[in-house]
């Protein structure tokens, strides 16, 4: 022990007169020393960036000192110009050029992807500038993560070629003429482009596809969040363990011809025009996305490459949905039991919704988590954007149900609803009005993401004008609560003998098919007419002539949809009921045929 003590001071007595610069050589000589492991030494590594970053780096010699460090730990290589002004950061298939100044300030950062002239980068240099190198190495590790292939320079470079003729062909679709669906440009690219709404990619960031956004997302967000907000995914390629063949060339013949659903007809995929791989197209969803098992199936059969079953978790649909939510308060299991949610609304309405866990077991209705695609041609795509919108859609409206709220002595609630599968894109919601003594079902059918139909079932409603009213507000704010309190005012006018409105005439786009109609210019609250919020950042003309589309019954819905967005969402934690009472739910054993005793058994 004293032995050690004393071979300890006479290391600090040995270096105390040493420089930092001095002490930051040696650490580094130690580094470069011929070791049999061809990695750096991982503790030299540490202890180099403990020092940098202990110190402000204000020389070159320092900022040089401080990316070499960064590129070790990124597993790249670095040296300086020969007059060592310019510090090169160098990987297999890219490299970046970083221009300093003599007081260690950066002046400019390059970057030359493979193939490519060296592109000033705003972003890294913005980054190296305010010394944010913590920042700046993850951005290393995108660059790096593009090229993440096993096998020589050969095989990244060619794979590399694969994924940018991939975007090329995608830009090009994306760019083919279509009719518009929506008011605003962009909204109408996410929701119905073939290829959604496009982001090239850069500095280390893939080409990235924004597929789906939800009408609450629309009203919320700024222009600023405009690229960010809702249902994304980065084109990108990963390693596999069979080879596939992918495109060298474009496959999209100029000038392209387009079959009868408006997509282009590809050339064969010979072998001028592709090569075999060890490697795979991949959609990264971000976020990861809750499917149903028969929608898995269905990207399987569009892209003819099965997503590995290791890669999924099956868990029963409203688990997923929950965990994803996180509104399951840290339980991640599904016990089989009902899942009981409360979902206040607008005007102090509180609504409690039952998914009945016996019905959400069956094995049809089991999903997974999905979180990468794996295709191998561009024409996959389209077709795989437009079944992630269908289970988007889906999705959406049972999250509309989910909650933090649960059932506690105290709120009374204004409707009970028991949302029940029928099948893998239907649901039902059975629901009792409180001046009524039977109950009623709302079928709800989603064909795919723009088409979603209601079939009302309920005593004395045989009118038609009623489904295609409630199907037009469901359309709009793709949320049940909301469609619930719309249809539950309306039948209430009926039952109370109030003449009810006419349904608006449906408006058409340029294709033939129904358009989704203007929000409305304002709604009341608190004894205020305010603004509603949002719409002129999604295209909708707030004039008096678009808020004559609709009558005022459909209005009014709604508005409550803009309530429910901008008030609830934004307090959910607020009771509008503090009173004593205990909800009551609503349990029946099948929804699909309505008989006349269920009113008894409701009343018992």
């Amino acid at each position: 022990m004293v032995g050690s003590k004393s071979f300890i001071s006479d290391l600090h007595s040995k270096y105390a007169e040493k420089t930092w610069n001095e002490t930051f050589k040696l650490v580094r000589r130690c580094m470069d020393k011929s070791r049999g492991d061809t990695k750096p030494c991982e503790p030299l590594i540490r202890c180099l960036k403990i020092l940098h970053e202990s110190l402000n780096v204000l020389s070159l010699s320092a900022m040089a000192s401080r990316l070499e460090i960064i590129a070790k730990q990124r597993g790249m290589g670095s040296h300086l110009s020969p007059t060592e002004t310019t510090c090169y950061l160098t990987a297999d298939m890219f490299y970046l050029e970083v221009l300093l100044l003599p007081g260690g300030e950066v002046e400019d950062v390059k970057l030359a992807q493979h193939g490519e002239a060296p592109v000033s980068s705003e972003s890294l240099l913005q980054l190296l500038k305010s010394k944010k190198f913590e920042e700046f190495s993850v951005k290393l590790k995108g660059l790096s993560a593009l090229y993440n292939i096993p096998g020589d320079n050969e095989t990244k470079i060619k794979v590399y070629t694969a994924l940018q003729f991939l975007g090329k062909d995608l830009q090009k679709i994306s760019h083919l003429p279509r009719a518009l669906r929506e008011y605003n440009l962009q909204v109408d690219m996410i929701l119905n482009g073939r290829i959604g709404y496009l982001l090239a990619g850069s500095e280390g960031i893939p080409m990235t596809i924004q597929y789906y956004i939800s009408p609450s997302d629309i009203l919320l967000m700024s222009d600023s969040e405009r690229c960010s907000v809702g249902q994304l995914a980065l084109v990108t390629v990963g390693p596999t363990d069979c080879t596939h063949k992918l495109q060298m060339a474009s496959v999209i013949p100029q000038p392209p011809q387009l079959d009868a659903q408006g997509l282009p007809l590809f050339s064969p995929v010979c072998e001028e025009l592709s090569g075999m791989m060890p490697a795979c197209f991949q959609l990264k969803l971000q976020p990861p996305l809750p499917m149903l098992s028969s929608f898995v199936e269905k990207l399987s059969q569009i892209t003819d490459v099965a997503i590995a079953d290791t890669d999924l978790q099956w868990a029963p649909f409203p688990q997923l949905m929950m965990t994803l939510l996180g509104e399951n308060g840290g339980d991640k299991t599904w016990d089989g039991q009902d899942a009981h949610f409360l979902v206040p609304l607008p005007g102090r309405e509180m609504h409690s919704y039952v998914l009945p866990g016996a019905a959400w077991e069956e094995t049809a209705l089991r999903g997974a988590l999905v979180s990468t695609i794996p295709f191998t041609h561009p024409a996959h795509v389209p077709a795989l954007l437009e079944l992630l919108r269908h289970q988007c859609a889906i999705n959406t409206l049972l999250a509309s149900c989910i909650t933090s709220h649960r059932p506690s002595p105290g709120p009374v609630c204004d409707l009970y609803c028991e949302v029940f599968p029928e099948s893998g894109s239907s649901l039902s919601v059975t629901f009792h009005l409180s001046d009524s003594d039977s109950l009623s079902v709302l079928l709800v059918n989603v064909a795919d993401s723009r088409k979603l139909t209601c079939s009302l079932f309920a005593v004395g409603s045989e009118d038609q004008s009623m489904d295609e009213y409630v199907s037009r507000v469901l359309k709009r704010c793709m949320s049940i609560p909301v469609t619930m309190r719309a249809l539950n005012r309306r039948l209430s006018k009926r039952t109370c003998g109030e003449p009810l409105p006419a349904c608006p005439s449906t408006v058409s786009t340029a294709d033939g098919s129904p358009a989704s109609p203007p929000l409305p210019m304002s709604y009341e609250a608190d004894g205020q007419k305010r603004d509603c919020p949002g719409l002129e950042s999604i295209g909708i003309p707030t004039t008096p002539s678009t808020a004559a589309m609709f009558s005022q019954d459909a209005m009014e819905a709604e508005s409550a949809f803009c309530l429910s967005v901008t008030e609830v969402n934004t307090n959910p934690t607020v009771n509008p009921y503090p009173s004593a009472s205990v909800c009551v739910c609503i349990h029946i054993g099948c929804t699909t045929t309505i008989s006349q005793n269920l009113s008894s058994q409701f009343n018992a």
